[in-house]
């Protein structure tokens, strides 16, 4: 029986060399013992020597994300198109990737499909990863013989639904985020700054401008409170997240309200739709029936409202309803794309006619975030100039009124 390799073990180690120069360095050996005969063979007088500690924290494992997700369709379709075989394209793609997850999981996959597993099987070994849409795509793939289409499809859907739920989080995080910012320094003005002048002020002896004197009690307020404005944030925060996680009632008045507030309710209604659109098309042109179809849609929308619609179409369908009718009794999609789908029915191009759909409205969603952005700026910049200013100005009147005595 072969005798089990010993691990190398990573050492640290001071001393001095052949001129007796103070020295230091790492080095990697099975034991201490044998790390100092190789450091005297190389002429080092060891002072001393130590594992190398550890990291604290461990390495740091990469998130498997949406965006890797579309950049392997991409490179199978195209590998799978220029006639690599499915177990080599997977080893190239894993080895290549820059994420050890992503790696690691693509290999996982390569040896379930080397073991017998149809690509979509595999795939759907890791539904984290892989939704029903994509599994059903694939498999229709594989049975028709056209998985590097199918696969092209996937790409270019997941490329298209991946933009457009960035630019819609793109409009949402900036002014929240400018918002953040702005409370943060509002709190820093009134925990840190404002007591400066408070003692100045005091040793004016005269009467404070009532602006001053409510800033001054904010900020005595705030000193006193912190903690429970932070904590009572933080107890928001955690609430929320709470209920967004296990909530659907939560989530339908949310996703309801959400829809109703001014420019960004229409963006979200938009990229819902657009989403709807992109999704059913890509399965249409699939050939994954429409009943089967309409439940991977109900999940793409992104929007509790339209899953819910979304899925009574689906009923609808099933006992033979046309598409363009159940949609009409949601009442939550516009007549034009009532029209289109009705079109597509008709002439059997229904896939066609959402694609241009999907192609209208996603270009809606990117003239209305542009839009938005630009309408921000300025409210963004009023809110500043307002807490900010505010602030400043209340500490400064009495500077001014002390100035204009003189």
């Amino acid at each position: 029986m072969a005798k089990p390799q010993e691990e190398q073990i990573d050492y640290i180690w001071e001393g001095f060399d052949k001129q007796n120069k103070k020295t230091k360095g790492p080095i990697t050996a099975k034991s201490e013992t044998i790390a100092r005969a190789e450091l005297r063979r190389m002429g080092v007088r060891v002072t001393k020597i130590k594992p190398k500690p550890k990291p604290l924290f461990g390495p740091r494992t990469q998130k498997i994300t949406t965006g890797d997700v579309a950049i392997f369709a991409r490179q199978l379709a195209t590998m799978l198109e220029a006639g690599v075989p499915l177990v080599q394209s997977f080893d190239i793609i894993g080895r290549g990737h820059d994420n050890a997850a992503m790696s690691e999981m693509l290999l996982s996959i390569k040896a379930d499909i080397e073991g017998g597993d149809t690509l979509a099987q595999a795939l759907g070994r890791k539904p984290l990863y892989f939704d029903d849409l994509f599994c059903n795509l694939v498999e229709a793939g594989e049975q028709a013989g056209v998985l590097e289409t199918l696969l092209d499809k996937i790409a270019t859907y997941k490329e298209k639904t991946e933009s457009i739920k960035k630019k819609v989080k793109k409009a949402l995080t900036y002014p929240i985020a400018v918002l953040v910012v702005a409370f943060i320094v509002t709190a820093i003005l009134l925990i840190f700054v404002v007591p400066v002048f408070e003692d100045l002020f005091k040793s004016f002896g005269a009467d404070l401008p009532a602006f001053t004197k409510f800033v001054i009690s904010l900020s005595e307020w705030v000193q006193d409170w912190w903690w429970a404005v932070v904590g009572t944030i933080a107890g928001c925060a955690y609430t929320f997240g709470y209920f967004k996680k296990r909530s659907r009632p939560f989530n339908h008045f949310l996703d309801k309200t959400l829809l109703k507030i001014p420019v960004v309710g229409m963006i979200l209604e938009k990229s819902a739709i657009a989403r709807f659109a992109r999704t059913l098309s890509t399965m249409s042109a699939a050939g994954v029936p429409l009943v089967e179809a309409l439940v991977s849609v109900a999940g793409a929308c992104g929007n509790i409202i339209f899953y819910d619609a979304v899925m009574r179409m689906r009923d609808d369908v099933s006992t033979g309803q046309q598409l363009q009718f159940s949609m009409v009794q949601t009442g939550l999609f516009p007549n034009m794309v009532v029209q289109m789908v009705a079109i597509g029915e008709e002439s059997g191009s229904i896939d066609a006619m959402l694609d241009k759909v999907a192609d209208f409205y996603e270009e809606e969603v990117d003239n209305l975030v542009d839009n938005l952005s630009s309408l921000m700026e300025p409210i963004i910049m009023c809110i500043l100039g307002v807490l900010v200013g505010g602030l400043i100005v209340a500490m400064y009147l009495p500077i001014f009124k002390l100035g204009a005595a003189i």
